[in-house]
């Protein structure tokens, strides 16, 4: 029986790891789904979650034995494909729980699934095939442009629906296998240099220090950059301080919202700041070892909002406390570092490159999804990988850890 696990998990420490965290969030996903007051749609989700963990589990076993060569010739297509579908879900999308106001989701009858998934586990593909042909290092602004534009067609397009968390996941792709393609530090830092500048510039004082921080950096770094380089990125800063004002006045109501309450969730307790407000109280009433199994009072009264999908993980605090949520972390830790691991003992590039892009994507689900259960980060409706409820998202995380183990085990 170990003997046939092994041959069918491929990389046994990693699936096993994955494994137990689908498992582990099924149980919270019907968890989640006793309260007082019955709700069909939350008490069933683990059902259907189970049903989608199952399909997830061959699809696994079907791609973890494609050849590494067939996984390579199908990045472009896929990649094509999916940025078709993320062109139509502009058209046709709909949105749901806190993304109610997201077009990110095409619906088949009571089937839908987001193309932004696909997207990402096929920019994955396309980035490194681009940056595995490479025969040095991107060591330029220059050489990060191509790497950029595959990156930047379908993270705009996911902007445009808009969908800030997953155009997240597509920046942590990026800058993920940069890094492990060889790309400075100091590099990437310049390239997102532009961002922080956008979110700076709504204080004067401090967006012209960071400016002034900006060229004092190009000064010093000035012999490793052309000068057509350095002016960009002073352009680029100079652009998002422009636009920031406008951009903050196109965004829809609750989007500005969301990041008001961020900054102070007391400022509308019983409306927009409600989700936050809830969240971090069911976390903290949760103490050291939780309320039990089903039994957190926050859940049950069904005072957290989608607490089967995004604010599953305060579930997981409420009722098995701080120690519960502290194995949860260690576990995603685990699975992380083995991905870093495995790209680390893997002599293929292209290998190499697949895994830390789910790494960067993971990364950012987990770091956004439980920092905004804590207040850390802004909610933006974006899940956690193999617990929170969403069958094509397992599916799709699923098919990313079939690539893992695919690609890290063929030599």
């Amino acid at each position: 029986m170990i003997r046939l696990f092994r041959r069918w998990a491929v990389d046994p420490p990693l699936v096993l790891a994955i494994l137990a965290l689908s498992l582990f969030g099924i149980a919270m996903i019907y968890s989640a789904g006793v309260v007082y007051i019955p709700n069909p749609v939350t008490a069933h989700a683990w059902i259907r979650q189970s049903l989608w963990f199952a399909l997830a589990l061959m699809a696994f076993t079907v791609l973890a034995r494609v050849p590494l060569r067939w996984i390579e010739w199908v990045a472009v297509p896929s990649y094509v494909f999916s940025v078709l579908l993320l062109a139509i879900t502009l058209v046709v999308g709909t949105g749901g729980g806190t993304a109610a106001g997201v077009k990110s989701w095409i619906r088949f009858g009571p089937i839908g699934f987001q193309p932004s998934e696909i997207a990402k586990i096929a920019t994955i593909l396309v980035l490194a095939r681009l940056l595995a042909q490479r025969t040095e290092a991107p060591t330029s602004l220059r050489d990060l442009l191509a790497p950029a534009a595959v990156v930047a067609l379908p993270l705009g397009l996911v902007m445009l629906q808009p969908d800030l968390g997953t155009a997240m996941a597509f920046v942590g792709i990026l800058i993920a296998m940069l890094f492990w393609a060889g790309a400075p530090i100091a590099m990437l830092l310049l390239v997102a240099s532009p961002v922080v500048g956008l979110v700076l510039a709504f204080n004067t004082e401090i967006w012209t220090l960071y400016i002034l921080g900006v060229l004092a950096f190009l000064y010093l770094y000035r012999y490793r950059l052309f000068l057509f380089e350095s002016v960009t990125v002073v352009l680029a800063n100079l652009a998002a301080g422009t636009i920031a004002r406008p951009l903050w006045k196109s965004l829809k109501a609750y989007q500005q919202n969301r990041i008001l309450v961020f900054l102070n969730p007391n400022a509308d307790p019983r409306g927009a700041g409600y989700q936050i407000i809830q969240s971090k109280v069911a976390i903290g009433s949760g103490g050291l070892l939780g309320k039990g199994f089903t039994l957190g009072t926050q859940k049950r009264f069904d005072f957290l909002p989608e607490q089967h999908t995004d604010f599953i993980f305060s579930v997981v605090g409420e009722e098995l406390g701080f120690v519960g949520a502290l194995l949860v972390l260690l576990a995603f830790t685990y699975v992380l570092w083995r991905l870093v691991k495995r790209a680390q003992d893997s002599p293929d590039p292209f290998a190499g490159l697949v895994l830390l892009g789910i790494f960067g994507a993971w990364l950012v689900h987990i770091f956004v999804n439980i920092g905004m259960t804590v207040g850390l980060v802004p909610i933006t409706g974006i899940p956690l990988p193999f617990i929170s409820y969403g069958g094509t998202f397992l599916l799709m995380c699923w098919v990313a850890v079939a690539l893992a183990v695919r690609v890290a085990d063929e030599r």
